[in-house]
């Protein structure tokens, strides 16, 4: 993948400004470590670092195109999986083609089709064409949002980037919050409402959308959304469909002209699409297919199986490569590096996150790009088929609030009187579950219970799920590793969307859909295997490490969080010894995260130097 930025100003001369923007591009050099460029005129300038994975020589950026009197500039960051297929339809047309990169015949889409050209594509991508001979910018992100994009609009200018860090290397952007970025951080962290920037007057492009700036002003546009209808397939039409996209998708995304590897944790969804591809690297002869997975040293020593985490990964990672014979690479991570690296973690995101379960990625990412430039991973399948605890407790289908918030009173019990007065916590929580609630497509005549487990998917696919695709991008991409995602391809989102709960949960499983379109591929025990998310570290020496680094910034006074929490009471919580039976977020965090990610918090208004407004 890479980095995209760039600037539109209808008063200053662009030329005289290309400092900034390349002081903007610099930022994103993690993203695109192999190749940078910029494109500057009066009126618009773009900048581009590449990570080279289709044609070293020819996918140079930003690009230009010319077509009579039109001159069209494109700075993308992404991947198509149907660029061949794009691509004849344009040559039938009579384009001419001077290289094999996507991003050629991205930008020659654009030329033909216009805006329209989006709803063409089979990828993940965030990218920006501009048009000189009618001054018009076009900014565009995929359907999931699994790659990202960030803008803000002044009264006669207009900037993006792929990340914050971008849009805060120019000189007119403020590291500044207000009271809707603080109830963001602290009330619904790591989490974010979709389109928020959470820095003042910074706003992301949501998922499914593309942005038109020109003199008139912008104007937003959606172009995806999922849409309810019945469900006409049986069981087995169904279970073949699933198969075939799933296969397809795992197929187009193995094209590369570089080492391509996938993420295996043993469970269902890694080893489904590590299945699918050796499956594929046979076909086509390309050898073993080599496969990475994530520990911790010493954890089969401390690991306390429960409820959301059964059983260690080991056992099942050496099982699915023995079966699919795989060369498989393990990594083990040292307690103590988790917690050096919460830093760099932030910094990753521009924001606080998920804690050592986001430095953990950052860490093993570093690893697996020495020896691959892309790996496939197992994302989105939980969201998608309903993989997750709350899919089937009724106590989370009867919550009404976000579902993986089930610990919420401890969370909030935590900060300050002031913080709670400003940001209205509860109200601040029900008034984005509203929000999301009224975007759900309703199906007429549905039951209660199928609209209900409607909404709730609803929400994992447009809540819950950017968490992970945002850690999944920000941690590979801080190291220069392109990860992809084949659970977020849009034409099985839309199919697996319809299908009915009770054929999702075949054999009274979860996921038990997909379960049955792979069985034929894993071990017996594989298929059966229950839901276990990413390894954790369960070594008391990261609760003592947070612990100690969480008692250093309540004792020193020019800590900037202190003016945001309950000093008395997070100090209570470093020295309890009860363990909450709940994770404060989602699966995984439990207390040792939520110091993590307090401490977090602090290192990002520490670092950005962050002003309340």
């Amino acid at each position: 993948m890479c980095g995209i930025t760039g600037w539109v100003d209808w008063e200053l001369d662009l030329t005289q400004q290309s400092r900034i923007l390349e002081a903007m591009t610099a930022t994103l050099a993690c993203r695109g470590p192999d190749a940078g460029g910029t494109w500057v005129t009066p009126r618009a300038a773009l900048g581009h670092r590449r990570l080279i994975v289709v044609d070293p020589a020819g996918g140079g950026q930003p690009m230009v195109r010319r077509r009579g009197e039109q001159t069209f500039v494109i700075s993308y960051n992404g991947e198509l999986y149907n660029t061949e297929d794009i691509r004849r339809e344009l040559l039938a047309k009579g384009y001419t083609f001077y290289g094999h990169s996507d991003t050629e015949v991205l930008l020659t889409a654009y030329m033909e089709w216009g805006p329209a050209c989006v709803e063409r594509f089979n990828g993940i991508f965030a990218f920006a064409v501009w048009e000189t001979a009618g001054e018009r910018l076009f900014i565009a992100r995929d359907r999931l949002g699994v790659k990202p994009l960030f803008y803000t609009c002044f009264h006669n200018s207009f900037l993006f980037g792929s990340e914050l860090k971008a849009l805060l290397a120019h000189p007119w952007v403020k590291a500044e919050v207000d009271a809707e970025g603080l109830a963001e951080v602290f009330i619904l962290g790591p989490a974010r409402t979709p389109g928020h920037g959470v820095f003042r007057n910074l706003a992301e492009l949501k998922p499914g959308y593309y942005l038109l700036y020109d003199r008139r002003g912008l104007h937003l546009q959606r172009y995806w959304s999922l849409e309810s209808h019945p469900h006409q397939d049986d069981l087995k039409t169904t279970v073949a469909k699933v198969r075939h996209l799933l296969a397809d998708t795992v197929e187009r995304q193995l094209v590369a002209d570089v080492p391509v590897c996938t993420l295996l944790s043993g469970g269902l969804d890694s080893s489904a699409v590590t299945a699918l591809a050796v499956k594929a690297f046979h076909s086509r002869s390309r050898g073993s297919l080599h496969t990475w997975s994530v520990d911790y040293i010493e954890n089969d020593r401390y690991f306390q199986p429960s409820h959301f985490q059964p059983s260690p990964d080991g056992p099942w990672i050496k099982l699915v490569s023995e079966y699919l014979q795989t060369t498989h690479h393990s990594v083990y991570l040292d307690t103590s590096e988790l917690v050096k690296s919460l830093k760099a973690a932030m910094q990753a995101r521009d924001l606080p996150g998920m804690a050592d379960v986001d430095s953990s990625l950052l860490l093993f990412c570093r690893e697996v790009k020495k020896e691959a430039t892309v790996a496939l991973s197992g994302e989105a399948a939980d969201e998608v088929f309903g993989g997750y605890p709350w899919f089937r407790s009724e106590k989370a289908l009867a919550l009404n609030s976000f579902p993986w918030n089930r610990a919420g009173r401890e969370r909030l019990s935590i900060l300050s009187p002031e913080l709670k007065a400003a940001v209205q916590p509860e109200e601040y929580i029900a008034r984005r579950y509203r929000e999301a609630l009224q975007e759900v497509p309703a199906l007429p005549g549905e039951n209660k219970r199928e609209a209900r487990l409607r909404e709730i998917s609803y929400l994992s696919l447009t809540r819950f799920l950017p968490v992970l695709l945002d850690r999944k991008d920000r941690m590979s991409m801080a190291v220069g590793l392109e990860v992809r995602v084949p659970y977020c391809d849009h034409r099985l989102v839309e199919y697996v969307w319809n299908i009915p709960w009770d054929m999702k949960f075949a054999g009274k499983m979860e996921k038990g859909i997909l379960r049955l379109a792979v069985e034929d591929l894993l071990p017996a025990e594989v298929i059966a295997r229950r839901k276990s998310p990413y390894p954790k570290t369960y070594n008391p020496a990261y609760l003592e490490a947070v612990s100690a680094l969480m008692l250093e910034i309540l004792e020193d006074p020019t800590s900037p969080i202190l003016s945001f929490i309950d000093v008395p009471a997070v100090k209570a919580l470093v020295q309890s010894r009860e363990v909450s039976s709940l994770p404060w977020f989602g699966q995984l965090m439990g207390r040792p995260q939520l110091l993590a990610y307090l401490i977090q918090v602090d290192m990002w208004m520490r670092e950005y130097k962050i002003a309340v407004r």
